[in-house]
């Protein structure tokens, strides 16, 4: 089984900032979110645990499994260049993502896409003819992704409607099913 799980709150989630690379650690809501996390999962026991390479997502895995997670580079969130940690109500939109021709160094959703999806078909390839428990620690976008790798593509490519809250999990099995082929994914 995959067991996603969004990280713990910050408090630039708290303050309903835009958080990228420059995102802050666990804040003490966040903390006990994780810990909360920790006592519906206790018995679970994670073969494998991965996290993105932020501070949040590690802390969060830490506290869930008692583990130091593997860290990934391409389950890391998603590159906000210069409108990471700004108020969401101020931030210039192209779709659900900072519009790249007012912020410079905004990721290439298709960029984006394909290290999510590139990261669940090695695992999908490793570990889907075993009895493992995995447990992926990352964020809303990264969340909303490994989301439509495991149900599809929504038709009209917007992933965000599988992102997770802040301190919540989702669980997902690799079979012969996923439907993560259809039109170009946005967020």
């Amino acid at each position: 089984m995959i067991y996603v799980v969004r990280h713990g709150q910050t408090d630039l989630n708290k303050e309903d900032r835009l958080q990228g690379r420059l995102g802050l650690p666990l804040n003490e809501y966040g903390m006990n979110e994780a810990k909360s996390l920790k006592n519906k999962l206790v018995n679970i026991e994670f073969d494998y645990v991965f996290s993105s390479p932020q501070e949040r997502a590690i802390k969060t895995a830490e506290i869930i499994s008692g583990t130091t997670p593997i860290i990934d580079r391409r389950i890391d969130v998603y590159e906000l260049g210069e409108a990471d940690r700004l108020k969401k109500s101020e931030v210039k939109m192209s779709g659900m993502i900072p519009d790249s021709s007012v912020y410079k160094g905004i990721e290439k959703n298709s960029s984006f896409v394909k290290r999510i999806f590139d990261f669940m078909e090695e695992l999908e390839t490793r570990y889907s003819n075993k009895d493992v428990n995995i447990l992926l620690i990352g964020h809303r976008c990264t969340t909303s992704c490994i989301g439509a790798f495991f149900e599809g593509v929504p038709s009209d490519g917007n992933i965000l409607k599988y992102s997770l809250r802040n301190g919540e999990y989702k669980v997902y099995q690799f079979s012969d099913n996923n439907t993560n082929i259809g039109s170009q994914p946005t967020i």
